[in-house]
C-alpha cells in the first residue's frame, strides 16, 4: 500500500497520501510527500500546487502549509529521511513568498532531528515546530552535538545553497565553529548577530 501512494500524480492522490501519513506516521512516506512538495517548488506544477498560481523555484505559503502538515503528522523526532527532504526543498527554492515561515520551520525541524539523533531531549513535534515556539526555547547554546550527526549536518551545510539565517544560528548554537560553515552561512550568522 505504501508504494501505491508514494508518487501521487493528482491533487486527490496527494491528499490520499497525506491522509495515510496522518493515520499512521511513517517517516519514509513523509519524506516521499516532502519530495513531491520539492518537485512542485521546482516546477511550479503538479499535485502539490493544484488550485493556485505557483512560480517555479519559489516556496509559498501553500508549500509551507503542506510541509507543516506533513511534519506535524509524525509522532517521533524528525527522521533523517525527512531532514534530507527538507534540505532538498531548501536548496531547490531560490525565492521565498511565505514571510520567512519555511526558513523558521526548516531550522526547527533540522534542530529536532540533530538533537534527537545526538541523544538530547526534544519537545514533541507539534510544540517544537510551531510558529509560536522560538527555537531558543528548546535548543540552547549549552547543548553540544558531535559525532556522526554533526558530520552529517556539516556536510549538508557545506553544500551550495541559499543562506538560511535560522539554520546558521542553529549551527552556531549547537557548537559548530565558524570553520565548519560555508562563507555565506558564516556571513548570515554575523548578519543575525
Amino acid at each position: 500500500m505504501q508504494n501505491a501512494h508514494q508518487n501521487a500524480e493528482t491533487a486527490v492522490e496527494f491528499e490520499a497520501l497525506l491522509s495515510v501519513i496522518e493515520a499512521a506516521p511513517a517517516p519514509r512516506l513523509a519524506a516521499a510527500a516532502l519530495s513531491q512538495v520539492r518537485n512542485g517548488v521546482i516546477t511550479g506544477e503538479g499535485p502539490t500546487t493544484t488550485g493556485r498560481i505557483h512560480f517555479s523555484r519559489t516556496i509559498d505559503a501553500g508549500d509551507t502549509a503542506l510541509i507543516t502538515r506533513i511534519l506535524n503528522a509524525g509522532s517521533d523526532a524528525v527522521s533523517r529521511a525527512e531532514a534530507e527532504a527538507l534540505f532538498e526543498i531548501h536548496e531547490a527554492a531560490h525565492e521565498r513568498a511565505d514571510h520567512g515561515r519555511f526558513d523558521d520551520l526548516f531550522a526547527k525541524a533540522i534542530a529536532h532531528h540533530v538533537m534527537a539523533a545526538a541523544g538530547l531531549p526534544v519537545p514533541p513535534r507539534a510544540v517544537a515546530l510551531a510558529a509560536t515556539t522560538p527555537l531558543a526555547d528548546w535548543a540552547t547554546p549549552d547543548q553540544f552535538v558531535g559525532g556522526e550527526v554533526a558530520a552529517w549536518l556539516e556536510t549538508r551545510m557545506r553544500r551550495k545553497g541559499r543562506p538560511c539565517t535560522p539554520l546558521a544560528a542553529l549551527a552556531a548554537m549547537i557548537g559548530f565553529a565558524a570553520t565548519f560553515l560555508t562563507p555565506s552561512v558564516a556571513a548570515a550568522i554575523d548578519f543575525a548577530a
